[in-house]
């Protein structure tokens, strides 16, 4: 499966793949973060049960705070 995953093709040995196995595979571990596939805010509470499909376009941007 080929996806655009932060504006970078990125491929999967799967067919599909849920929010939550993308982010382990990818050993992404930021808690304060915001997640969008094809421009529809993805919910934390919807990671287990949103899959990510062939073709589709991803964006993970990480909250920081600080001064």
């Amino acid at each position: 499966m080929k996806i655009m995953l932060n504006n970078r093709n990125e491929e999967f040995d799967r067919e599909t793949i849920s929010v939550s196995e993308m982010l382990s595979l990818k050993k992404f571990s930021y808690k304060m973060r915001i997640i969008k596939i094809n421009g529809v805010l993805i919910s934390k509470d919807e990671y287990d049960n949103t899959i990510i499909h062939e073709g589709d376009n991803v964006q993970m941007l990480y909250l920081m705070s600080g001064g």
